[in-house]
């Protein structure tokens, strides 16, 4: 049995406790939370700073890990993509050293969950043996092409059957984004999925996306043509994107929309009347990186968005750090508090991902992790926070 205090305790699922204390058993289960006055002092681990859960990075490419610095900063998101599948291959035996490296600065991080984008097998063999655990989602996209989708999703299903699944690790099949899924296609992937699974798919990261639904207008027409794509049974829709995806998404199912960096309120409004169990990701890092640009935050806000954090890719990012991007976010709208913050990182991610009986909030019963943080005045986040894993 451990007893660990810090000067605050943030079990995110109730109020901070002052000289909080965490008692937990050898596998890190929660048997008590208590006062250190409560306590003989020589019996307590007494740390300064913060104590809170866990953290859960709910989008990343892990899989790309490998191209850490490749893709220039500020080209805007279609250059991105041209640069990512540009530069996939290269030897295998960096690919996997790459994949090695970047779960362990996550775990270094204090991140115990993550939901990961698989486009191949690559990451398989780390996450059945990584102490963090992994949501899979194995992603799809015929680039609208619904004469491409049983072959599209013959070819993934090989790759979602070599993916990781119990021992703590879930997995789905999920759409890549609006602007390369087709309708069959979506067919496919609802079919495949139970209402107990996570969809998660990339949304409104730029403006060229609703241009492309509402217009057929933009640089995502250019794109098509860069790759010989022929788009002329593609009709524009006169909606936004993310109407198009609700239109052929199961709402039954959990839904994490990422990035969302050009949703309107009203999109939100639709979202949260379509589905009852909607989550929207933010990578503010990578948001950036790519765009220079970070949602507007009192949308989600202001309509009570559940929001999550996510590190996206070290090809979009500089760190795979989920106390980085809540470091990002308050520092250009700082009106996100630490307590808000925290709860994006930790209890909301879990939900999005289905861990949150076991992770996301220090209760009685689950084993979320606890990590250290050394935060300012008034629970404030500096440049010089850091995060130190305790469990």
């Amino acid at each position: 049995m451990r007893k660990i205090t810090a000067d605050h305790l943030f079990p995110v699922s109730s109020d901070p406790i002052k000289n909080g204390v965490v008692v937990l058993d050898k596998n890190g289960k929660i048997l008590a939370l208590d006062k250190r006055e409560n306590h003989d002092p020589a019996s307590l681990e007494t740390h300064q700073g913060a104590i809170v859960p866990g953290f859960i990075n709910t989008h990343c490419h892990l899989e790309l890990s490998h191209m850490k610095n490749v893709a220039p900063t500020g080209t805007g998101l279609i250059p991105f993509i041209t640069t990512v599948v540009s530069h996939r291959d290269v030897p295998q035996h960096k690919i996997d050293a790459a994949i090695e490296r970047a779960d362990k600065e996550m775990y270094d991080a204090g991140i115990v969950a993550v939901g990961d984008i698989s486009n191949k097998a690559d990451t398989a063999a780390v996450k059945k043996k990584s102490p963090i655990r992994y949501y899979t989602f194995v992603e799809m996209f015929n680039f609208l092409n619904d004469g491409m989708a049983q072959q599209t999703f013959d070819g993934y299903l090989e790759v979602f059957k070599k993916q990781a699944d119990g021992n703590g690790n879930k997995k789905s099949i999920v759409p890549h984004a609006p602007y390369t899924v087709s309708p069959k296609l979506f067919e496919l992937i609802n079919q495949t999925n139970s209402p107990q699974s996570t969809v998660s798919i990339h949304n409104q990261e730029t403006p060229h996306e609703d241009d492309f639904f509402t217009k057929k207008k933009g640089a995502l027409l250019d794109f098509y043509k860069g790759f010989n794509i022929p788009l002329g049974h593609f009709k524009k829709t006169d909606k936004r994107s993310i109407y198009y995806a609700m239109q052929h998404m199961d709402p039954a199912q959990r839904t994490l929309f990422v990035h969302n960096t050009m949703t309107l309120p009203e999109d939100i409004q639709a979202a949260h009347e379509w589905g009852n169990n909607i989550f929207w990701a933010t990578c503010a890092n990578a948001n950036l990186y790519i765009e220079n640009r970070l949602p507007d935050y009192r949308r989600f806000m202001d309509n009570d968005a559940k929001m999550t954090i996510g590190t996206d890719s070290l090809t979009s990012n500089w760190q795979l750090s989920v106390l980085e991007e809540m470091k990002a976010i308050n520092r250009f709208q700082s009106y996100v508090g630490f307590e808000i913050l925290l709860k994006w990182a930790t209890l909301n991610g879990a939900e999005a991902l289905g861990m949150e009986e076991d992770l996301g909030s220090i209760e009685v019963g689950k084993t979320p992790g606890l990590n250290l943080l050394n935060l300012g005045k008034n629970f404030t986040l500096k440049k010089t926070t850091r995060v130190k894993r305790l469990v």
